[in-house]
C-alpha cells in the first residue's frame, strides 16, 4: 500500500515544531491514530530512522494515522565523558516534554479522519519517557486523555531499577557498544535535565510517581537490554496503581530493535503494537484517577446483589456443626 506523507510545521509551545504526519492510502479505512516520539538519549534521532519513519508507514499501512514528533534534542554528551563534554547550554527538559504533549492535542483536533477518542500517545526509548511522562501531564491537566500509550522499551527512571538475575547475566554479556552502565545513564538523564543530578519533576521520570487514572498501557521491551528492568519495573508500578496493562518482552532482541526493521524482532513487535492498536476488545479503559474519590461502579444489572459462595452442599457450617467438628 502507498499512504500519504507531509510535514507540518507547528506553532508549538517553544516555537516551531515539525511533525510528520503518516496517512493511509486512499480510500482506505483510518482505524486508529498514534502521535510517535523516536528515541536517542534525548539527543539524538530525527524523523528518518526507521524507529521513526519505517514504524510509521507500516502501522500507516493497517490504517494507522501516525504523527511522528520532531522534538528538540538535548546538546550531545559522550556519555563516557560526561564532565569533559557537557554542554553549559541548550534544550533542556521540560522543553522536549511539552512539544510531545502539545502534538498530541494538536493531532486529536487536526482532522486527520480519526476520531477524538481513538488517538494513542507512544514512544521509544527516551521518545517513550516523554510519551510517559506526557500521559502524566494530560491526566493531571483534565482533560481528554489517549485512548491508550504505547512505549518500546522505554526509559522511565531515572536510576535503572535493579535487574533480575536473568537480566543481570544477559547484561554482563554485552558487547559494550550495546551496554548502558548506571553511571551511562546517569549522565544522560543529568544531559537531559540540564545537570540535575536529581529529577526534578514527576514529568521527567514517569517511573515511581503516582500513576493511577493513566490509560491502559502496552510496553515491548528488548531481551538483551540493560534498560528492560526500567520498563518492567514501569509496568509493575502501573499494574499497583490499578492501570490496565500489558507487558512483553521480545525475545532475542537488544535494546532499539525497532532501529533495525529487517530482524525478525523487529516486525514482531511492530505486528504487536498494530495490533494493540487497531483490535477492538484488547484495550481496557482508564480507572479511578488521583484526584476523583468514586471507584468504578459493579455492573448495574448486579447492583445491590451478592455472590454466592457455592451450592447449598457446600454451604459453611452452622455453629453447632462448627463445634461438632
Amino acid at each position: 500500500m502507498s499512504g500519504t506523507v507531509g510535514d507540518r510545521l507547528l506553532d508549538g509551545p517553544h516555537g516551531d515544531l515539525r511533525v510528520r504526519v503518516y496517512e493511509p492510502a486512499a480510500g482506505a479505512d483510518r482505524v486508529a491514530g498514534l502521535v510517535w516520539a523516536h528515541g536517542g538519549a534525548f539527543m539524538y534521532g530525527d524523523l528518518d530512522m526507521p524507529e521513526a519513519d519505517w514504524v510509521a508507514r507500516r502501522l500507516a499501512d493497517v490504517g494507522v494515522v501516525v504523527v511522528s514528533v520532531d522534538y528538540q534534542l538535548a546538546p550531545d554528551l559522550d556519555y563516557r565523558d560526561p564532565a569533559g563534554s557537557a554542554a553549559p547550554e541548550g534544550v533542556r527538559f521540560p522543553v522536549a516534554s511539552e512539544e510531545v504533549t502539545f502534538a498530541y492535542g494538536w493531532a486529536r483536533d487536526a482532522g486527520l479522519g480519526v476520531g477524538s477518542e481513538q488517538w494513542s500517545l507512544g514512544g521509544a526509548s527516551a521518545g517513550g519517557n516523554l510519551a510517559a511522562g506526557a500521559s502524566l501531564r494530560l491526566r493531571d491537566a483534565g482533560g481528554p486523555q489517549p485512548r491508550s500509550i504505547v512505549l518500546a522499551y522505554p526509559v522511565a527512571h531515572y536510576e535503572l531499577p535493579a535487574p533480575s538475575p536473568e537480566l543481570a547475566e544477559k547484561i554482563a554479556a554485552l558487547p559494550p557498544d550495546r551496554d548502558f552502565p548506571p553511571e551511562a545513564m546517569r549522565a544522560m538523564g543529568a544531559n537531559y535535565l540540564g545537570g540535575s543530578d536529581v529529577p526534578i519533576s514527576p514529568y521527567a521520570h514517569p517511573g515511581g510517581q503516582d500513576l493511577r487514572g493513566l490509560p491502559p498501557t502496552f510496553v515491548v521491551t528488548s531481551d538483551h537490554d540493560a534498560l528492560r528492568s526500567s520498563g518492567e519495573a514501569y509496568c509493575a508500578e502501573l499494574a499497583a496503581a490499578g492501570v490496565d496493562v500489558l507487558l512483553v518482552r521480545e525475545d532475542s532482541t537488544y535494546h532499539g530493535h525497532l532501529n533495525e526493521p529487517d530482524t525478525a524482532g523487529a516486525a514482531r513487535s511492530l505486528a504487536r503494537i498494530a495490533t494493540w492498536l487497531t483490535a477492538d476488545g484488547l484495550v481496557g479503559t482508564p480507572h479511578e484517577a488521583p484526584h476523583h474519590h468514586d471507584v468504578t461502579p459493579p455492573p448495574a444489572e448486579l447492583a445491590g446483589t451478592s455472590v454466592s459462595r457455592g451450592s447449598a452442599d457446600e454451604a459453611e457450617p452452622t455453629e453447632t456443626e462448627a463445634a461438632a467438628r
